[in-house]
């Protein structure tokens, strides 16, 4: 499985953080974890917005399987990557939370909470929370009695995700020019798509960076 590490500008103090933990809660399952910032050193200023629709495109593009991003209360990503196509982002806190979501609901983000109450020890919580995140499988269900019935209702809530969204294609032309002309600039995120993701979403990109090129 391919995990990014992504969040906005306003936490990138906490970006290399973030990124060393996902490290260790994957070491021994074989997963990569690739890092798209926003790093400390970087100037770029990206909103939780603009992050979530970067999320969108790495996730539908299919350059990486899972997304792990947050912001100053992790509520503002969360409900930002719910708007849009092919993110299933669940709001995290605490191990608890990661782990129920991880076995029942199975998405495919979480936006953790980097600013709300991260104080002393702050980073104890936010190890433990990703590695109870990807202790077992995801979607096995849970409590073990009710694991059927709960898988069940995961594949249904996937099913309504996918057709109550337009897919991504569809609400690029929407899309404000100014949001689309940052999230573009992002050629950490741009370039990896084009080297890893699908066939179809690359020659889709880039016709989007021809227009953009062009306005």
């Amino acid at each position: 499985m391919k995990i990014a590490v992504i969040q906005g500008s306003s936490q990138k103090a906490k970006n290399n953080l973030l990124y060393e933990c996902s490290v260790k809660a994957v070491t021994d399952q074989g997963h990569e974890v690739i890092n798209f910032g926003v790093c400390e050193d970087e100037e770029i200023e990206l909103s939780y917005v603009e992050t979530a629709l970067l999320i969108s495109m790495l996730l539908v593009s299919k350059t990486v399987d899972f997304v792990i991003t947050g912001c100053s209360s992790g509520q503002g990503m969360m409900l930002a990557c719910n708007s849009l196509p092919g993110v299933m982002c669940g709001y995290v806190e605490n191990p608890s939370d990661a782990y129920l979501f991880g076995r029942i609901n199975d998405g495919n983000a979480i936006a953790y909470p980097l600013g709300l109450n991260f104080g002393w020890a702050g980073e104890i919580n936010l190890q433990n929370t990703l590695n109870n995140l990807f202790s077992e499988p995801f979607g096995i269900g849970y409590p073990p009695k009710a694991a059927a019935r709960k898988r069940r209702d995961s594949e249904i809530l996937k099913q309504i995700y996918a057709v109550s969204k337009l897919d991504l294609p569809a609400l690029w032309p929407l899309l404000d020019d100014e949001l689309k002309a940052h999230a573009l600039s992002r050629h950490l995120v741009v370039d990896a798509i084009l080297e890893n993701g699908s066939a179809e979403f690359k020659e889709m990109l880039k016709s989007w960076l021809k227009d953009a090129d062009q306005k």
